[in-house]
């Protein structure tokens, strides 16, 4: 992987301070300066809701020092919110067992942007959408949605927040029933992100679902994705796409759009590589930061022992 010359000096700087300080300069502050420097920071996670287990908590640890370091001011979370079923109301317990008494660090007490996964499907999936009104940190106020976030003061970013699922039916999860999903055809969510990105006067677009667009993991690519949503984010100019589903963590690139996978949050699986995988780490769990400023997005990749597995910039298109 080519470094710009800003990302070469940084690293740089990096081996040159580990070198100094040893076991007492962990990846996380390493890079806790830089990324404070200005700038939005945010945390990806996604496929982590088992009450606390299967390296949950300990994911929750690392993001809670993370956010903590780089000042975060949101998380956004790429579903798969719930295992194995959902959950069954506003009410369920597992609010509280993989949620609310799991991500308790002051750090992460910000906005949670969230989208449904396949699992999210097998309850409720409207309570997800319910526990926004009553729930300060919790936001998913539809299927699909816009937000638009403050870079600085001349510059933001919007996110497309899709329910991919429907996208993503065929052979993909047969507990996801065609009852689930006969009044959420994907033709018509593919029209509303096309009319959303056509109106889109942000310098940044960064698209969130659940499924893959490519994939090195166990689930592989969606091809609908492939099909209807990829020409998407490369005629609007998306400069990158944030997903879960596969539980490991992934860097991808399709043409100019760079694809990450963020599905590490609890019990990693292995994964492999494609014609379009840049990075590849299965078996650990893990999570995401993502450092962006008018001309650069960085990602950082993080295990659930805080080290720095991977990093890279995205330059603004």
């Amino acid at each position: 992987m080519q470094q710009s010359r800003r990302q070469f000096v940084r690293t740089l700087f990096i081996a040159t301070q580990a070198a100094a300080v040893g076991q007492f300069l962990t990846p996380a502050s390493l890079f806790a300066a830089d990324a404070k420097n200005g700038g939005l920071n945010f945390l990806i996670v996604g496929d982590w809701g088992r009450n606390g287990e299967k390296d949950q908590m300990a994911v929750a640890t690392q993001m809670g020092i993370a956010a903590k370091n780089r000042d975060a001011k949101f998380i956004i979370s790429v579903g798969d919110n719930f295992y194995e079923n959902g959950v069954a109301s506003v009410d369920d317990p597992q609010w509280q067992s993989s949620f609310e008494k799991v991500y308790t660090a002051p750090s992460l007490q910000v906005p949670w942007h969230v989208v449904l996964g396949n699992h999210d499907y097998h309850g409720n999936r409207e309570a997800q959408i319910e526990y926004t009104r009553t729930s300060q940190r919790w936001n998913m106020p539809a299927h699909y949605f816009t937000r638009t976030e403050k870079i600085d003061a001349d510059n933001t970013v919007d996110f497309f927040y899709l329910d991919t699922t429907p996208m993503a039916k065929s052979g993909d999860d047969k507990a996801v029933t065609s009852e689930a999903l006969k009044d959420l055809g994907p033709a018509k969510q593919v029209q509303w992100l096309e009319a959303a990105l056509a109106a889109s006067t942000a310098p940044w677009k960064i698209v969130i679902g659940h499924h893959p667009v490519y994939s090195g993991g166990e689930h592989g690519d969606t091809p609908y994705i492939i099909k209807h949503i990829l020409p998407l984010l490369e005629k609007y100019k998306v400069q990158a796409y944030f997903n879960g589903h596969d539980h490991d963590l992934q860097h991808l690139q399709a043409g100019n759009v760079n694809l990450f996978c963020a599905g590490a949050g609890s019990k990693p699986r292995s994964t492999g590589k494609n014609p379009h995988t840049k990075f590849a780490q299965g078996g650990r769990s893990g999570f995401v930061t993502a450092s962006l400023t008018p001309d650069e997005l960085e990602v950082v990749m993080m295990d659930d022992q805080g080290k720095v597995l991977y990093t890279t910039g995205v330059a603004r298109s």
